[in-house]
């Protein structure tokens, strides 16, 4: 697939060394030298400098043949993204998406205008990267989060800690019924290795756990793992940018106390005024002496979202130490995930991979109906919609030779869902929770053609 990507910051140089992986034919604009030398050292790509507004750039890039175009400058360039994805869907590009920092556009009416215009899809990353914490928050013992045809199947990821009864067993000393199992175990997380279990694969201290379950069965997915569903009731959100704001606005609508600790005076003001019930602390944040000063550990969930890593991970830890029993961070870095598992925090949020997952899908079959890219492994987690005929519909599962690196979790027929075994028969029209590495997705979207 020919894509070209406009903007060669943090998202689009993420974007690009994900897609060339995928051996996508990939061109890179922007007006910086320095960042295109960046993007072209990790990735193979086809680098333009220039405006991505200038139709002379565009015509450079060979626009009229892309069959996506991707406008991702920073969050303060909306503007450069939206016009440059109107030029590029005017002058041929078959699909059109543009990063955005404002919520206005995103209601429904104002969408429709952006659709009718020629934008395929508008993507909010901070807005989407809201959405994800609070439902983080809504279940406290998950590290992550993804649910199928509103929660028909739902994807749990833990931890496993002291009390998992799992430790050193398999999964199938607690599968009674093979052929009707509860959940399925679709992948674990080890160290810098993801692996797709086996049978008799046994379970380690530390390990990240995914399992696919049915709403019904998600109490008894998380007992094995020592876990049990608490209710949040206060939250204390260090830094207080757009992240915060949005948390905060729906938070304190349902939890009984809601804090935030900023250091500018001026966006502490700001946001008292935005925020009804929500208490707004001007506090500085370069010493951990907040936490003693704010009484950190009497609340049940700690956020760190600061323009800072480093800073994010380090203040979860300490705020874990403290006993605060839900630590999430907003890491840019993705080489700090793992570091921020180590050290205890609970769960990451990463823009750039909520981005990802956005656009991703673009790349894939049209038969995809979401995609979302696991912070806690390399992998991604998809649900297809079967075509009729599709080389899925035509053995049991056993019997298809699915692609190594990628595992079924379960499936939604009408109004029913039932997790996948070797003798499960996928019929057109069935949804289908897929669990895969990157290694797997271009064999994998062939059996869904």
């Amino acid at each position: 697939m020919k894509i070209i990507i406009a903007g060669a910051g943090e998202v689009g140089y993420h974007l690009a060394k994900m897609l060339s992986v995928e051996n996508h034919n990939l061109t890179v604009i922007d007006s910086d030298q320095d960042r295109l030398d960046t993007i072209s050292e990790n990735a193979d790509v086809v680098s333009i400098l220039g405006n991505p507004t200038s139709i002379e750039t565009l015509h450079k890039a060979k626009v009229n043949e892309a069959e996506l175009f991707v406008s991702v400058f920073p969050d303060s360039d909306q503007y450069v993204n939206i016009v440059s994805a109107l030029l590029a869907k005017q002058m041929g590009a078959a699909k059109v998406t543009a990063r955005i920092n404002n919520a206005e556009y995103l209601s429904y009416e104002n969408k429709l205008l952006f659709t009718e215009l020629g934008i395929d899809l508008l993507f909010y990353p901070e807005k989407i990267a809201a959405a994800e914490i609070l439902v983080l928050l809504k279940q406290a013992e998950m590290a992550e989060f993804a649910d199928f045809s509103h929660g028909k199947l739902q994807l749990l990821v833990f931890r496993l800690e002291h009390e998992a009864a799992m430790i050193d067993k398999t999964i199938m000393e607690y599968i009674i019924d093979k052929d009707f199992p509860p959940f399925r175990i679709v992948a674990l997380s080890r160290g810098d290795q993801t692996i797709i279990p086996k049978g008799d694969t046994k379970f380690r201290l530390h390990d990240m756990v995914f399992v696919v379950t049915k709403k019904e069965n998600v109490t008894h997915a998380m007992s094995i793992a020592g876990k049990e569903n608490r209710r949040i009731k206060g939250l204390v959100i260090l830094g207080g940018g757009r992240i915060a704001e949005m948390v905060a606005a729906k938070a304190e609508k349902y939890m009984e106390d809601v804090k935030i600790l900023e250091y500018d005076k001026t966006r502490c003001e700001e946001l008292s005024a935005k925020l009804d019930k929500t208490l707004v602390v001007n506090q500085s944040i370069k010493s951990t002496d907040y936490f003693l000063e704010e009484d950190i550990s009497k609340y049940d969930a700690f956020l760190a979202v600061t323009s800072n890593s480093e800073a994010n991970i380090l203040a979860c830890a300490s705020a874990k130490r403290l006993g605060v029993s839900k630590t999430i961070a907003e890491i840019e870095n993705l080489e700090y995930i793992k570091l921020a598992e180590e050290m205890g925090v609970d769960a990451v949020v990463n823009k750039k991979l909520i981005t990802a997952s956005r656009i991703f899908r673009f790349t894939l079959s049209n038969k995809v109906r979401t995609i979302k890219c696991l912070a806690g492994s390399n992998a991604e987690v998809l649900e297809y919609l079967v075509n009729p005929g599709s080389k899925i519909t035509k053995a049991p599962l056993k019997d298809i030779n699915f692609p190594e690196g990628a595992i079924i979790g379960g499936v939604i027929r009408g109004n029913e869902s039932l997790i996948a075994v070797g003798s499960t028969q996928i019929l057109a029209y069935d949804k289908v929770a897929v669990f895969a590495l990157p290694s797997a997705l271009k064999s994998l979207d062939k059996f869904f053609e």
